[in-house]
Parts: C-alpha cells; sequence; structure tokens
C-alpha cells in the first residue's frame, strides 16, 4: 500500500508543470525534469519567480518541491565549492559594483585574511629596523637574534599566502551565494587547498622572477653595450621577447587561483583551464572578453600599487632627481643616495600608505573571482 502511495506521489510529481519567469519573461510550461536542466544549465535560479499551471499565485522557484534541495543536500555532504550560478554577463561596471560591495560585505573576514600576512610582514619590517640600529651601537648577539626572528617572521608570512589566497576565493563565492561565513570557517576550507596553492605559487611567482631577472639582464646588457649598435640591437631584440614572454604567461595564470580553489583542479589542470579560459570568448567584443577584462583589472590596481610607491617615496625620489642634477659621478650619487636613505629613518607615512595597500589588496582577488564567475556564464565561450 504505501509503495503504491510513493509510485502515486512521483506520478503526481512528474505530471506538474509550471510556468517560471525569469527579467520579466515567463517560460514553460515545464515539468521537473525540464526545471531541473534548466537549473544545470544556469538559467534558473532559486529566486526566480515560479508558479504552478493549476495556481495563478507566484512564489520562487526555490519552492518548487524536489528542485534545488538536492543541490542543498549534496553541498551539506562535503563537495566542492559550488559558485552562485548566473544567466547574463555583467558589464565592466557592474563587476567592479560587485566587487567593492563583496569587499564592504566581509570586510572583517577580509581583513582577518590579511593580517595572516601583514603581521608577520610588519614584525619583520620592525625587526630589519632594530637589526640596524643595534649594528649602530655594536649590539652583535641582538643583530643576530633579531635577523633570526625577523627571518622567521618572513617566512612565516610566505607560508600564510597560500591561505590568504585561497580564503580570499572561498569568501568571495560563500558572500556571492549570499552567506556570511565566518572566519575560521573560511580558514579551515582555505587550509585544505594549501600544498596545490603553494606549489602553484612557487611555479608562477618563480617564472615571472625568472622573466625579471631576464629583463635586468638585458638592462645590463644595454649598459655594457656602449656605442656598440649591434648590440644595442640584439639587447633591444631581447627586451622585445622577454616582453613578449611576460605577456604571453600572463595571460595563461590570469585565472589559475579560481580553478585550483573553486574547481579543485590539479596543478596541470589549474594551468591548462586557465590558459583556456582567459583565451575564450572570441565571439564577444574584445572588451567583453575575459583577457582584456583581467588585464584592466590588473592594470587598475598595477597603477594605484604605483601611486602608493610614488607618494610614499616622493621625497626618496625628489632628493634622487636633485642629486642627478647636479651629481655627474655614479659612485658619488649612489653614496649620496644611500646617506640621505640612513638619515631618513622611519617614515611613517610610507608605513601607514604600505598598511592601507596590504588592506585593500583583497580587491584584486575579489575582482578576478567575479570576473571568473561572469566568464563562466557561457563556458563555451
Amino acid at each position: 500500500m504505501l509503495d503504491c502511495e510513493c509510485m502515486m506521489l512521483d506520478d503526481q510529481e512528474m505530471t506538474e508543470e509550471w510556468i517560471v519567469r525569469v527579467q520579466g519573461k515567463e517560460y514553460g510550461p515545464a515539468n521537473i525534469d525540464t526545471l531541473r536542466e534548466w537549473k544545470r544549465e544556469g538559467r534558473l535560479l532559486p529566486e526566480n519567480e515560479a508558479r504552478n499551471m493549476g495556481a495563478d499565485l507566484w512564489s520562487t522557484a526555490a519552492a518548487i518541491p524536489g528542485l534545488f534541495e538536492a543541490a542543498t543536500s549534496g553541498a551539506n555532504a562535503g563537495s566542492p565549492i559550488e559558485p552562485p550560478l548566473q544567466t547574463q554577463h555583467r558589464t565592466f561596471g557592474q563587476i567592479l559594483a560587485e566587487t567593492f560591495q563583496i569587499y564592504r560585505k566581509g570586510f572583517f573576514q577580509f581583513l582577518g585574511l590579511t593580517l595572516l600576512v601583514l603581521l608577520p610582514s610588519v614584525c619583520s619590517q620592525a625587526m630589519t629596523a632594530l637589526i640596524q640600529k643595534a649594528q649602530g651601537s655594536g649590539g652583535d648577539l641582538r643583530v643576530v637574534a633579531v635577523g633570526l626572528f625577523s627571518f622567521f617572521m618572513l617566512m612565516l608570512s610566505v607560508a600564510m599566502w597560500p591561505v590568504y589566497l585561497a580564503g580570499v576565493q572561498v569568501l568571495t563565492v560563500e558572500i556571492a551565494n549570499r552567506r556570511r561565513p565566518g572566519l575560521v570557517v573560511a580558514l579551515n576550507e582555505a587550509v585544505r587547498y594549501w600544498p596545490r596553492v603553494a606549489a602553484l605559487c612557487i611555479f608562477v611567482y618563480g617564472v615571472f622572477l625568472l622573466l625579471l631577472l631576464f629583463g635586468l639582464a638585458i638592462a645590463g646588457i644595454s649598459l655594457a653595450a656602449g656605442s656598440s649598435l649591434l648590440l644595442i640591437l640584439f639587447a633591444l631584440a631581447l627586451l622585445i621577447l622577454q616582453v613578449w614572454m611576460f605577456g604571453r604567461f600572463f595571460v595563461n595564470v590570469l585565472f589559475w587561483q579560481q580553478f585550483a580553489v573553486l574547481e579543485n583542479a590539479a596543478f596541470i589542470d589549474s594551468l591548462r583551464e586557465s590558459r583556456y579560459l582567459a583565451r575564450s570568448g572570441r565571439d564577444l567584443p574584445w572588451f567583453e572578453r575575459p583577457l582584456w577584462r583581467g588585464a584592466f583589472i590588473a592594470s587598475l590596481w598595477f597603477a594605484f600599487v604605483l601611486v602608493i610607491a610614488l607618494v610614499s617615496e616622493w621625497t626618496t625620489l625628489h632628493h634622487y632627481f636633485n642629486q642627478l642634477t647636479t651629481t655627474q659621478d655614479p659612485q658619488a650619487l649612489l653614496q649620496q643616495l644611500t646617506e640621505a636613505q640612513q638619515a631618513r629613518g622611519f617614515d611613517i607615512s610610507a608605513f601607514v600608505l604600505n598598511i592601507l595597500q596590504k588592506i585593500l589588496q583583497p580587491l584584486v582577488g575579489i575582482a578576478f573571482v567575479v570576473l571568473y564567475l561572469d566568464s563562466k556564464v557561457h563556458p563555451e565561450r
């Protein structure tokens, strides 16, 4: 008897049809299987309006029995992080607006993540200043002790960096899903990705460091070239090659953090999928493609960092240009700049600006997560 009742309920669920309203347009009637397919495709969200064919009262798709409950129970069973479903592309202005909105909603959680890497770095800088003071007073043992502590703080900051990166991804998606996770919950989730994110950090930052060293070598060749036209042309060719390699690698690793954390992809898969997504959207206008949007977001952040650096070091730069116009001897110029830097001592304004930059740094990570979610609206692109 119970089996018959269950079969009747299943048949009733299969025969029920629903009308859904998305952005003012009505779709249907559709049965539960069709609705589930629309949900998988990202065309139907829990907050979309819906009503039964036999009723006039509108509700939400979340109230349809058997449609979204399965996804919720699956998420509680330890499944990977589920990004929010989107049905249309955002404009670039909407991406920036959502970035600041997410940062505002989770400010204290993001601040807690920032302190993981900021506090050890601040301690390291403070200990370095103490080393310089101790060297001036001749305290050898204090120099060794403070130096070891400073090195330990620096290594702790480096070790916390992968947790910080993964934590920004986790918090952003949770807040975008209209959930407010605590910092401890986000940290527990982020720590699981530490080995993979740390390995990818070593690879990505290591390649960028090698490219930077390559650029310094080119600069050395240019200085050594003197009046040799052949060496100057050779250095110019190397510079073009270095810029091309830097740009190409930058494009390929635009979204490695998102795939490593949000998609739980392996080391190679994160890099491969990042390259594929960055080069997708060829049927879109160039300013709507993930590549150009990501490059513009990174450019905005680099410009902000440059402004902070120029403001904090303005006194040193002003002194440098003054000495450059009056001193012709490079060694004398370097000595004068070193003495001026030592005489300057601790600069509170530069310190505050550096802290401000670190506090705002999660914004660039949030922006790339929002861009990633936007770029996944139509994966085929």
